[in-house]
């Protein structure tokens, strides 16, 4: 069976690093054989560059908001380890997106792993968390009228159960310059810009950029669904810090 388990992933930084070591603990997640049936998607996902780059390691807890089928979940199950704690949560507002999904996560009886529709919208956590991780979802925040009022709202919640020096994760589709949140409902992209202004202005200091998954050649134009562009989008994944 052959795994995408590199030990060195070159990472452009907006910090100037030009390469960061992939974690044992990161590597050894991404090999579990428990993976097998997601470890085909690990390159596309860039999975060692974009996890390492999150900083979290064994015995941290972190937030995976809104985590789909699992994929993220299970991989910081393995770095955290028996010491360490995933939350997979939905807000209430999204159940009807965890109906699918949810049990299965669960039925895999991870010890370290909480999934599960949140009574709130807002991301809650039972104790101090260290890392918080959000992927593609962003953009969606704002949109069906709730514009930035709900982007402020949702950034001071990560902010309050993060621990100090808390890391708080945005990958998502980017949209043009300048273009700010004019393409949230109807592209599924959010101009990075205007995500690092919002975060920022919660009181998180930015702390980088993996560029792993850009793709200069996506215009921007399409709608993230498009199959000319569909998997192959052109991504930021941006670090916030709690100071």
């Amino acid at each position: 069976m052959k795994t995408f388990v590199p030990v060195v992933i070159a990472l452009a930084l907006a910090t100037g690093a030009s390469a960061q070591t992939v974690p044992p603990g990161v590597t050894a997640a991404l090999a579990d054989p428990a993976r097998a049936d997601q470890q085909g998607d690990d390159a596309r996902r860039q999975a060692a560059a974009v996890v390492a780059f999150s900083g979290a390691k064994p015995g941290d807890v972190v937030v995976d908001f809104l985590p789909g089928a699992g994929y993220w979940t299970r991989i910081f199950s393995g770095v955290v380890g028996p010491k360490g704690h995933v939350y997979a949560v939905w807000p209430a507002a999204g159940a009807k997106y965890a109906e699918k999904t949810l049990p299965g996560i669960q039925a895999r009886g991870l010890a370290n792993v909480t999934a599960e529709v949140q009574a709130t919208n807002l991301p809650t956590a039972p104790r101090p968390v260290d890392v918080f991780w959000t992927v593609q979802n962003y953009h969606d925040i704002p949109n069906k009228g709730a514009g930035e009022p709900a982007l402020r709202a949702f950034d001071a919640a990560v902010f309050k159960l993060l621990k100090k020096g808390g890391t708080y994760v945005v990958i998502d589709h980017a949209d043009a310059a300048g273009s700010a949140m004019t393409g949230t409902e109807t592209k599924h992209r959010i101009d990075p810009d205007a995500v690092k202004r919002q975060v920022q202005a919660a009181g998180f200091r930015f702390v980088g950029e993996s560029r792993v998954l850009r793709n200069p050649a996506d215009d921007h134009a399409k709608n993230v669904f498009d199959p000319a562009i569909r998997g192959r989008t052109d991504q930021f994944v941006y670090k916030f810090r709690k100071p």
